[in-house]
């Protein structure tokens, strides 16, 4: 049943076949093997499929136990950092939670081993740079200079992901249907994000704007130059300048932004993913005035900290105990 239905059919079809009589057990655990499957996203599933091949890869063999768990995490401590042995951890535990075998990697003695390597091999995690507006109108500016369709694509791609404070998942993702214009900008409604995995939709207004970025206007024509009526919003272009039939990989959205940085002539390129936009209308947004409340809203945020991390960034200088003192002296 579940490989010729989609989700929302599959429970109507089984109330269908119950009252008829007809329901079969393997169509009962195909269903249940759905609903499981889709508890957690798509994204989680890869990480734990990669996590899993590389403790096979390793030597591992499932199901585990507690030594053979001990012996992966002292063979990578110095190679991987504890952030990533955690998760790797996690993906065992699940795999045997699931399978219905003992969990061997959330022993007592397990999580101290992992504690003790991070307190050994800890190092800052690497973080993206934040993308200033002022680059981003440097790339915008660059970009309309050239007037090509895959840099008409790279400057609608860039400014909503900017603006909108997409992740690089939700901008591969659109679809013409999710965007509607109105007399004050953009509306785009998100189907399904990272922080909305029940499909409640995300609504995120981008407002027309005046000077060098306008992401309204940018993607109007972006979708009437290539022809895109339906279907997704930012598809690929190969090197003869064609324009395909899929939405773009959410991975090339990093190299799309290191190679128009480069032609701006940024200088900190190496620093660059598809978070610095993110992390760069939170920046910008706060520098210019915008408070916590609608900053989290726009960008989509869970969590206060993650908002408050990017409000005490932008603020490094200005809001400065040193800097107080520092210019009272020079004064």
């Amino acid at each position: 049943m579940s490989d010729k239905l989609p989700p929302s059919e599959i429970i109507p079809a089984i109330s269908n076949a119950m009252t008829a009589g007809t329901l079969l057990p393997a169509d009962v655990e195909a269903a249940h093997r759905d609903f499981l499957a889709a508890a957690t996203s798509e994204n989680t599933r890869l990480t734990y499929r990669s996590a899993i091949r590389h403790f096979l890869a390793w030597g591992g063999i499932l199901p585990a136990d507690e030594n053979a768990v001990i012996r992966y995490l002292l063979a990578h401590a110095s190679s991987l950092n504890a952030r990533t042995l955690a998760l790797r951890l996690t993906a065992l535990s699940q795999w045997h939670l699931y399978q219905g075998f003992a969990d061997p990697a959330g022993t007592p003695t397990v999580r101290k081993t992992l504690k003790g390597i991070g307190r050994t091999h800890g190092r800052p995690k690497k973080q993206a740079k934040a993308l200033p507006i002022e680059d981003l109108e440097k790339i915008i500016v660059k970009l309309d200079s050239v007037d090509t369709l895959k840099a008409k694509r790279d400057s609608a791609l860039l400014q909503l992901g900017f603006f909108g404070g997409f992740r690089r998942s939700e901008l591969a993702g659109l679809q013409v249907s999710d965007l509607a214009w109105e007399p004050d900008g953009l509306i785009v409604t998100l189907q399904r994000s990272k922080t909305d995995q029940q499909g409640q939709g995300i609504v995120k207004a981008i407002p027309y704007g005046a000077g060098p970025c306008c992401p309204a206007t940018a993607l109007r024509g972006w979708l009437e130059t290539a022809g895109i009526g339906d279907g997704a919003v930012f598809r690929s272009i190969n090197k003869w300048a064609m324009l395909g039939e899929h939405a773009i990989h959410p991975a090339s959205i990093n190299a799309i932004l290191a190679d128009c940085a480069s032609m701006a002539g940024l200088d900190y390129v190496p620093d660059l993913s598809s978070h610095s936009l993110r992390r760069g209308m939170a920046t910008s947004a706060y520098r210019a005035g915008a408070d916590f409340r609608d900053i989290k809203r726009q960008g989509g945020w869970r969590h206060d900290g993650t908002v408050q991390g990017y409000i005490e960034e932008a603020g490094r200088f200005q809001e400065n105990a040193a800097g107080h003192l520092l210019r009272k002296r020079t004064s």
